[in-house]
């Protein structure tokens, strides 16, 4: 070969070949000779420079990392005071790194020999490696308190929010953090337990104003009973696991599978790998591989893990924050793929056909390393034909071959015909003090596409592979709609002047037809809105009733079993179908498959619930500094007190009460979903466009009052004197005039 080599032909001829890594060796395998060494050495430079390379004497190869969470050992104090670690479980061939600690001063006080969980930062220094922020000691456990903190001369006391915890905390006057009277705290225990007299502890931060918007997750998580200390036990089982080995697992570590997740996301549960497949049955077919971090291998039946995790159902998610249903050694550390760190996994292998449809598939349980750690927009952005520093190497091994499976599945979507809502996600954007800067509305890429599918896919494969082998499981349940919600949707649909067919057997198709009719038009939202409101709400059973919102008839969740122990229960029920281990679904799992189900149903819904109000609170805190001025937006909800209007700006919902509507008396019509002034015959009704003033916005409740001020670009009339009679007749005729001109309209496109 004379012709230079790019980049990803040398990172794949190094990865090919480990013992033949220098740089002649690597010159005869691309046939290069004479003065093209130079260029040979200047790319082998840029890409040690970029990260992808690390030169070992005369030799370059993969650079080995250590994961974003490890476990460290103190073991060193710098002439400057300062503190050096060694990683405990240091995998790499080279040198081990140097890491330093940097410490916050809420950190307890730390010395040689202590072993720690820490965040690590890579960086580049001349005496380490890496930098890295305590997260809690191995072996300690202090107990976490939310609470009011009172000023005393001893130095303070700390009164709980929690309703359930009566005793207060004393705070020593070297550890109260600068916090003041009346502001809220986090702290953790300080000292050894006692029996006498009142609890330690030091304030790790201060919150201020228990209605700040720093302190809205916490409140609505102690409000909602979301567990949010993990127990002693709990946290000396995780600290006591090891990484597991490569024994009586398929090596998956050559795979270039990578992980796609938000660019903040801490924990990576599930990597993607995608090619044509090779074989000439499937001419034109994907072969598409989805690897899932094999926490079952952590978190065995019958342990305090396993307890703890059962308990929490779920993690939950807040702007600022996570409450995990694992702790962290698990969740950020030996079960999150990162990026060069080999990983358990169980892995599903499935074949697709040139239009998408799964024509084969089958498990493993193999150890993996992920070829690199994507966010959905960097991987968009190299597809859009910007790639940077670490797509570049990826774009025709990896990249353009899950794109290209993607585009497949896309056909196969299209004929199944899941339900297509299209419902924009809310993003609460906040800054380090916890203030909101901005409320957005998430972008939605081709990237959150692309995965959505392939877990999809893969879900499907654990169910019918469960179900085939006769395995008990946990499926992910979705019922069609009751018929009274679709008589309601109708009439909304109705009202816009669209039709939602009636007397057959109601299929996502039909729902999708009406969503697309009202694409572009103005009851677009409106319909999305009332769409959604029609349908049941998912849950967990070990009974198989499918999944009507995704078209399919067997659906488990099996991609995300981090944050979902549902997803657990179905890795265990796979490894004994397999009959891959001992850490499989037991028969105490089995018996009480259906309690688990009932609870772990409630744990979502009790998360949902939390992390809802806090975005409302978030919301009314954000708009609190902007009493007074005027909002676009819609209506969303009518009922016999108000109005609930949508605001365009940032999706919050306000109530306007019916008292403010006017000093007209209005008649509230359930059926019809509307309010009628009785003097001048105002109708008020669904998906209505109305510009609203912001009259009171309450951080504390989430809640937000608005005053209408126009509605479809009429402003509002005056009204009388409040009279409670009926509409007078002249305006009850011409809104049953309207209404039936409107049936008229209907039947018309009907025929």
């Amino acid at each position: 070969m004379s012709q230079m080599p790019s980049k990803a032909e040398i990172l794949q001829w190094i990865s090919d070949n480990p013992t033949l890594t220098a740089k002649r060796d690597i010159a005869k395998a691309f046939g290069i000779k004479g003065s093209a060494r130079i260029d040979l050495k200047r790319l082998l430079k840029e890409l040690e420079e970029e990260g992808h390379l690390e030169k070992r004497k005369k030799t370059y190869r993969d650079p080995d990392r250590l994961p974003p969470v490890s476990v460290l050992q103190i073991n060193a104090l710098t002439p400057d005071g300062e503190l050096l670690a060694k990683p405990l479980e240091w995998q790499g061939e080279g040198v081990e790194p140097v890491v330093l600690l940097i410490p916050r001063a809420s950190d307890p006080a730390l010395g040689e020999g202590d072993r720690i969980l820490a965040r690590l930062q890579e960086v580049k220094a001349e005496a380490h490696h890496y930098e890295a922020r305590l997260i809690r000691r191995i072996g300690a456990n202090p107990r976490k308190v939310l609470g009011v903190f009172r000023k005393s001369e001893e130095g303070g006391r700390i009164v709980p929010i929690d309703k359930g915890d009566g005793k207060e905390w004393q705070v020593p006057r070297d550890a109260t953090g600068g916090a003041q009277d009346g502001e809220l705290v986090e702290a953790e225990q300080a000292g050894p337990k006692t029996r006498l007299g009142l609890p330690r502890a030091r304030v790790l931060d201060r919150l201020g104003d228990p209605s700040a918007p720093k302190a809205v997750s916490l409140i609505a998580i102690h409000q909602h009973g979301i567990p949010d200390e993990f127990p002693d036990d709990v946290i000396a089982e995780a600290d006591a696991m090891k990484p597991a080995g490569l024994a009586n697992r398929d090596d998956l570590r050559d795979m270039p599978l990578i992980t796609i997740d938000p660019s903040d996301a801490r924990d990576h549960d599930d990597a993607v790998w995608a090619h044509a497949d090779d074989d000439p049955k499937n001419e034109g077919g994907h072969v598409i591989w989805v690897a899932i971090a094999d926490v079952a291998h952590h978190v065995r039946p019958g342990s305090s893990l396993d307890a703890e995790a059962r308990k929490r159902g779920n993690s939950s998610y807040f702007p600022d924050r996570v409450v995990p249903m694992l702790p962290d050694r698990l969740s950020g550390d030996l079960c999150s793929l990162h990026e060069g760190v080999p990983r358990a996994c169980l892995a599903v292998r499935m074949q697709i056909d040139a239009h998408g449809e799964k024509v084969g598939h089958r498990f493993v349980r193999g150890l993996m390393r992920s070829a690199a750690s994507l966010s959905y927009q960097q991987i968009q952005t190299a597809m859009d034909g910007a790639p940077d520093d670490t797509c570049g190497p990826l774009m025709d091994e990896v990249i353009r071959p899950l794109y290209a499976a993607h585009d497949a599945l896309q056909q196969a979507r299209h004929k199944r015909q899941p339900l297509d809502l299209d419902l924009p996600e809310r993003k609460v954007v906040l800054s380090d003090e916890g203030k909101v800067l901005s409320v957005n509305f998430a972008d939605r890429l081709d990237a959150h596409k692309l995965i959505e599918e392939c877990m999809v896919l893969a879900n499907v494969a654990a169910a019918e592979t469960l179900v085939a082998r006769k395995s008990p499981l946990l499926f992910r349940v979705h019922e069609e709609p009751a018929p009274e919600k679709l008589d309601s949707l109708r009439e909304v649909a109705e009202a816009a002047g669209l039709v939602l067919a009636k007397g057959q057997v109601l299929r996502t198709a039909h729902l999708n037809a009406l969503l697309h009719a009202a694409q572009d038009t103005d009851h677009s939202e409106v319909i999305n809105m009332s769409t959604l409101r029609a349908m049941t709400q998912a849950y967990y059973a070990p009974q198989n009733f499918g999944h009507f919102g995704l078209a399919l008839q067997a659906y488990a969740h099996f991609t995300s079993p981090i944050r979902r122990y549902a997803d657990l229960i179905v890795h265990r029920a796979l490894i004994t179908a397999h009959g891959w281990g001992k850490d499989g679904l037991s028969p105490a799992e089995i018996e009480h498959l259906e309690n688990t189900a009932q609870h772990i149903s409630e744990t979502e819904r009790r998360s949902m619930m939390a992390e809802r109000d806090t975005n409302d609170r978030y919301l009314a805190a954000f708009l609190s500094e902007r009493l007074g001025e005027d909002f676009t937006g819609r209506i969303s909800g009518v009922a016999k007190f108000g109005v609930f209007v949508r605001l365009d700006e940032t999706g919050a919902d306000g109530l306007i009460p019916v008292r403010s509507l006017g000093r007209e008396f209005f008649h509230f019509d359930r059926e019809a979903g509307t309010l009628m002034g009785s003097d001048t015959g105002l109708t008020i009704g669904l998906g209505q466009r109305v510009t609203v003033r912001l009259a009171e916005a309450a951080p504390v409740s989430g809640g937000i009052a608005l005053d209408l001020v126009s509605i479809e670009g009429e402003q509002m009339p005056k009204g009388g004197r409040g009279r409670r009679g009926k509409p007078p007749r002249r305006k009850q005729a011409a809104a049953k005039h309207k209404a039936a001109k409107a049936k008229r309209k209907v039947a018309r496109k009907r025929d």
